[in-house]
């Protein structure tokens, strides 16, 4: 049956996967099937006892153990002792930063799924500027500056952040085409900047629905997810950003600009996970996202922008709109409602799910076709034929770090990058067969539709596309 799957090179080294919840769990066997390495030299480092059952029946190395500021380079330097390898960072509470930095010393392949800081940070950090994805994003950003080329790592690769990066290129070329214009891919950022800038793109949504359920309903006092709950409710206390466009002509009173960085975002005075905008996927239509603040709202912006600074000549507005699974909108509001977390976590299993799909796309608006959804619509039914251990949420995720991986170990030497400075087509052809249905449908629906005329809003009726029309009041 291994002969099935493609090889995609061979890792020489150790393999080191930190944290073991499910995206880690789900990303082992996509590494035993695509890559040739010593299985003698793969270990999971996870702190939780009731991980080792599995990898001791699996005859995975498990050190039990977390890793701190004060011990990460010990732990890690010892697994990692004469350089060479791949260190698969899928944990919470783990300097991205710091594991990434060290692992560049040792030469030593890194990725992650987000930037992500060490224990206490999101919750003891009392400058809600200093608790920005931008602010995490921009002090990798500096590293890069101060440290370019060398031993690769990849920051910010899961679902989203991660592979909506490569599917925004994808909906640009597919755009470009449908408009009647043959467009080869751009060679380099700029060249990108200018395609989606002439294409009269606006600004992007990460527009996702999550339909998987199971039969029972959700017990009160229990947080339900279909990915990590410690990791949602993070970036749901985190505030609410934005690229912010060159199109808007409004800002919000509760609204703060950056002064330093590529100054591509706005954060919002407000959690993210309680700030709902108007946004639209094709299986439900017109619905209500969360502006859960990521990594790829504030990169894509960036990215695509033409000029420099608070004023460019062209930048795309860029945020996430997503709409979780229905237990987890009423975790949700009964963590908000309470005012406090739930001491009880459960992520829905691939086992219980038994309906409903991961509906995760870029949701690109403002231009001659209106809007163009592109993404992924994969049911959990397909995700469980596909691979082993992960729901339809989690194989999106892990099947992007699989990319990730075979991108940095076919360009080893390509210092810190982000997904969208990455090979997007050689990226989503690794991908792609994990993915289910990956499709392309325009709607004529703006935010200015199906509003309630019996409550005006402060709206702009002269352009439906600016954030003053997303934002639900």
């Amino acid at each position: 049956m291994a002969d099935a799957y493609p090889t995609y090179g061979r890792i020489d080294g150790p393999i080191v996967i930190i944290g073991f919840g499910s995206i880690g769990k789900g990303t082992l066997p996509l590494i035993e099937r695509h890559f040739d390495y010593d299985a003698s030299k793969l270990t999971v480092i996870d702190p939780d006892p009731s991980k080792a059952v599995f990898l001791r029946q699996h005859q995975i190395n498990h050190l039990q153990t977390r890793l701190t500021p004060e011990n990460y380079r010990e732990v890690l330097g010892d697994l990692f002792e004469g350089g060479g390898g791949f260190c698969v960072n899928l944990s919470v509470d783990t300097s991205s930063l710091d594991i990434m930095k060290f692992m560049r010393e040792l030469g030593v392949l890194y990725i992650d799924t987000v930037a992500e800081p060490w224990a206490g940070y999101y919750f003891n950090t009392p400058d809600n500027a200093d608790r920005t994805n931008y602010a995490l994003r921009q002090a990798v950003r500096d590293e890069k500056a101060r440290s370019p080329g060398g031993t690769t790592a990849v920051s910010c690769c899961g679902a989203n952040p991660g592979m909506v990066s490569w599917f925004v290129k994808d909906a640009l070329l597919t755009l470009s085409r449908d408009l009647g214009r043959e467009t080869a891919p751009p060679e380099d950022r700029a060249g990108w900047a200018a395609l989606m800038q002439s294409l009269g793109v606006k600004g992007v949504h990460i527009a996702e629905r999550d339909t998987q359920a199971r039969r029972v309903p959700r017990p009160r006092g229990t947080f339900v997810n279909t990915w990590s709950v410690e990791g949602f409710i993070a970036e749901g206390f985190q505030p609410a950003e934005l690229g912010w466009g060159t199109h808007e002509t409004w800002f919000p009173e509760n609204a703060h600009r950056h002064d330093t960085g590529c100054q591509a975002a706005i954060w919002l005075e407000r959690p993210g996970a309680i700030t709902r905008v108007h946004t639209w996927c094709p299986t439900p239509g017109p619905q209500f996202g969360f502006i859960v603040t990521h990594n790829e709202a504030i990169s894509i912006s960036d990215y695509y922008t033409v000029g420099e600074g608070a004023a460019p000549e062209y930048r795309p507005t860029c945020h996430y709109a997503y709409h979780p699974c229905d237990d987890a909108v009423l975790s949700l509001h009964e963590m908000f409602g309470s005012g406090r977390q739930q001491t009880r976590h459960h992520i829905l299993t691939e086992d219980e799910i038994v309906e409903g799909i991961d509906e995760l796309g870029v949701l690109l608006y403002g231009h001659d076709k209106n809007a163009l959804w592109y993404g992924s619509r994969l049911s959990n039914e397909e995700a469980r034929d596909l691979a082993p251990y992960q729901n339809a949420t989690g194989l999106q995720v892990t099947s992007a770090v699989l990319a990730g991986m075979v991108w940095a170990l076919e360009n080893p030497n390509a210092g810190i990058v982000e997904t969208d400075e990455m090979d997007f087509a050689r990226c989503l052809e690794v991908q792609r067969p994990y993915l289910g249905p990956v499709e392309a449908h325009y709607t004529d629906w703006t935010p200015l539709q199906d509003r309630w005329a019996q409550f005006p809003e402060d709206i702009d009726e002269s352009d439906p596309w600016q954030f003053r029309n997303v934002l639900a009041t």
